[in-house]
């Protein structure tokens, strides 16, 4: 059995205490949103959570999608609880206001996708597509496509999707054949076919509308030459009614390892109408707005699924008896011992709840971030939030997703054999999460996308959105009379990203290769060392709270305790990737190709 409650507290700590000094709050757009009422909504989300969704999970996995004459189908329950779901609000969250959205600032949406993908990831895709479609339109739609699509989309009686890959290209979007046709009404003729379109076809909605990547007749060669396209299942008649089918189908379903419940589908495009979105051959700038949003998000569901596999091995845990302590029984009254007792139980849902809690302080800062990019009246402040978004996108895509799986990988391990059996739940998470580290971009794409484009992009700026605010904290911080220990540990993993990053500027700068070599552990370093960071914020703020005797000392005291677990336990990690980005390429790159 399946269990999961929204860590409600830890979400407030992360939303109201962690990051006010970051710089990026106090947007007058967000006033209105005191936090007692960011918090009713935190708690009413928490219930749909666990109440709607995740009740649906496991008979969803189960059931899964089926196709019946082009028509996909849901599991049992899914168009119930989608109806729910809209009717209260929730597609309309973080939306603008000018299409009927609430505008809630995504520091908070990011917490309530958390949730939804905690209890539910295959339902989540659903809306989650809609929202990166409709920031997509928002960009570079035009007033008239605007105001045709994005009121339904935010409402949730449309869903929107992403349709890029094709049989002969994935990340290699230059080789995409799609074509799209001028017409002399202004629309264009979309023919071509697409594969792995999350949401592609489903019952849940009356239309979906698709982002199509295509060439135009005059396209030049690769990816120079795409264009993006709004192209509706269903053509909408001049009063928003719907109209005729617009010559998209669905040929297939994808037969997959885990999300089971979204349908993962082979669309067709026959003549299909669509309007241009942006500028001709400017595609791939569109549909990076989206896929940027998505990538976060993606991110997010590796920690959502993470929190559900650390609940359930908690859990589970505390109930199964096994064994003595090794310092001696601590129930004598029960023929056993609860596992948690166990050192290397500890150490495995110890390492879960950082991961965690690292994790979800990570995604409150960058979301904190998007929110200034979006909203801020200070220049200099928007440039600065979008050079850290521009910085940490593929490390939160990536690094959530890596601890994501080896979370739910732990869980299995915790339940041993119980967990490698399906009624358990466990082994669903594991499913689950792997794809999470493939599409959007595999985390390998994000590796290079960090070393190859960001690293380096205007004279290594990006970088120092991130560098600056951690050296500021290790200087104010580093000789603390309790936290000084952790603060120099932060220090040192510090140094070791700084020199890590000059190694591969002056090797990558003569070999591209060596910076490949070294990306994704170049990745995990950062990631460790933003983890590190937020990790000894939250270190000040708990010792702060506990020498005033806080009323929730219990609390503090148990992030203390983690932030320690990660210090000792984690951030070492950091010198063994160091010293691996040091080794260079040679002998990655020495084995010859036959050899293999």
């Amino acid at each position: 059995m399946q269990l999961y409650q929204a860590p409600l507290r830890d979400m407030r700590f992360v939303l109201h205490e962690l990051h006010r000094d970051d710089g990026f709050g106090g947007l007058a757009r967000f006033e209105q949103f005191t936090p007692d009422l960011l918090d009713a909504v935190l708690e009413e989300a928490g219930r749909l959570a666990s109440e709607v969704l995740l009740p649906i999970n496991a008979s969803g996995d189960i059931e899964g999608c089926r196709i019946e004459n082009g028509v996909v189908r849901t599991p049992a329950g899914f168009r119930e609880a989608y109806d729910r779901f809209r009717e209260g609000g929730w597609c309309a969250l973080a939306a603008d206001p000018r299409y009927g959205g609430q505008g809630l600032p995504e520091a908070v949406n990011k917490l309530f996708e958390e949730m939804i993908c905690a209890a539910n990831v295959s339902f989540s895709l659903y809306p989650g597509l809609t929202r990166g479609a409709t920031i997509a339109i928002e960009g570079y739609g035009t007033e008239d496509l605007k105001n045709a699509y994005l009121p339904k989309l935010v409402e949730g009686r449309w869903s929107g999707t992403m349709c890029l890959t094709e049989a002969q290209c994935g990340t290699d979007l230059g080789l995409l054949r799609t074509r799209a046709v001028p017409r002399q009404d202004g629309s264009y003729g979309v023919t071509g076919s697409k594969i792995f379109i999350s949401a592609g076809e489903h019952d849940l909605t009356e239309n979906i509308v698709h982002l199509v990547l295509a060439r135009l007749p005059d396209a030049p060669a690769g990816v120079k030459g795409i264009s993006m396209f709004l192209v509706p299942k269903y053509l909408p008649n001049a009063d928003g009614s719907l109209g005729p089918s617009n010559g998209v189908s669905c040929a297939n379903i994808e037969h997959k390892m885990g999300i089971k419940a979204s349908a993962t589908c082979q669309l067709d495009f026959d003549d299909s109408t669509g309007w241009l979105l942006g500028r001709p051959h400017k595609g791939m700038e569109a549909m990076f707005t989206m896929m940027n949003s998505e990538r976060v998000s993606v991110g997010i569901q590796g920690l959502g699924l993470g929190e559900a596999a650390y609940q359930g091995a908690v859990a589970y845990a505390r109930d199964r008896l096994q064994g003595r302590s090794l310092a001696g029984s601590r129930r004598p009254d029960l023929p056993a011992d609860p596992i948690i007792v166990h050192p290397d139980v500890r150490r495995m849902l110890m390492t879960m709840r950082a991961y965690n809690e690292g994790c979800r302080a990570i995604a409150g800062w960058v979301a904190r971030a998007i929110d200034a990019e979006r909203h801020s009246a200070d220049a200099e402040t928007v440039r600065r939030a979008g050079d850290f978004v521009a910085l940490m996108t593929p490390v939160v895509k990536a690094l959530f997703t890596d601890l994501g799986f080896e979370t739910a990988n732990l869980g299995v391990q915790v339940y041993g054999g119980h967990g490698y059996i399906r009624e358990h739940g466990m082994e669903q998470h594991v499913r689950d999460a792997r794809i999470a580290m493939i599409y959007e971009g595999t985390n390998g794409i994000q590796a290079l996308d960090l070393v190859g484009r960001k690293l380096g992009a205007h004279y290594g700026r990006y970088l120092r959105a991130f560098f600056h605010p951690v050296s500021n904290f290790i200087e104010a911080n580093g000789q603390h009379p309790k936290l000084g220990g952790m603060v120099q540990a932060l220090g040192q993993a510090f140094g070791a990203l700084q020199l890590a990053t000059a190694t591969i500027a002056r090797k990558g700068m003569k070999d591209p290769e060596e910076a490949g070599a070294a990306g994704t552990d170049y990745l995990r370093l950062i990631g460790l060392v933003a983890m590190g960071h937020v990790f000894a914020k939250a270190a000040l703020i708990a010792v702060e709270k506990l020498e005033g005797g806080d009323p929730e000392s219990p609390f503090y005291k148990a992030k203390l305790d983690t932030a320690a677990f990660f210090f000792d336990r984690i951030l070492p990690g950091t010198m063994a990737l160091f010293m691996a980005i040091k080794a260079g390429k040679e002998s990655m790159m020495a084995l010859d190709e036959a050899a293999f």
